[in-house]
């Protein structure tokens, strides 16, 4: 997820007839949240990095393959991004990726998660500095992760859960 200086205007309430303010923000730098997530633990890894290329994409990876439960494999939903997609990429051995087909930004659970964080979190806010941009993305994915259940909410799928085969009768 990029999170920059220049940010999108958000929905909110006001009383009818009202025009609430947002602040915009003009100047342009961005930070990168590259985050995963595990429904049925509840559970997130992440990483806020300057750029988005295949090199923070690997040191995403090997974030990931730290991060999931000893014994078990993690599978990567993720979109076709050219750092995603890269044969440079070199997954760790509990890793396995499953890019989804193109233009298809429902099936991916992510998008879910960076919408709440924008929502939630990230919006309507003028960062007056870049470490203070870096401080606000990280408060909202350590809030994120605090929240029992928020995780699992979001990105939880019925059609896209993996169990183990019956054994033959």
């Amino acid at each position: 997820m990029r999170v920059g200086q220049k940010n999108d205007l958000v929905y909110q309430w006001a009383a009818k007839g009202t025009r609430p303010r947002q602040p915009q923000d003009q100047r342009y730098e961005n930070a990168y949240l590259f985050g995963a997530f595990c429904a049925e633990r509840n559970a997130g890894a992440a990483l806020i990095l300057p750029q988005a290329d295949t090199e923070a994409m690997q040191l995403h990876l090997e974030e990931i393959g730290r991060s999931i439960t000893p014994g078990a494999h993690g599978l990567v939903v993720l979109d076709k991004a050219g750092w995603h997609t890269t044969k440079a990429l070199k997954p760790p051995s509990n890793v396995t990726l499953l890019p989804l087909p193109p233009a298809s930004p429902e099936l991916n659970p992510a998008e879910n998660v960076w919408q709440f964080l924008r929502q939630t979190y990230l919006s309507a806010r003028v960062f007056d500095t870049y470490n203070d941009l870096l401080d606000a993305v990280q408060n909202a994915w350590r809030k994120l992760t605090k929240e029992v259940g928020r995780i699992s909410s979001i990105t939880h799928r019925t059609w896209a859960v993996v169990s183990p085969r019956p054994a033959p009768s």
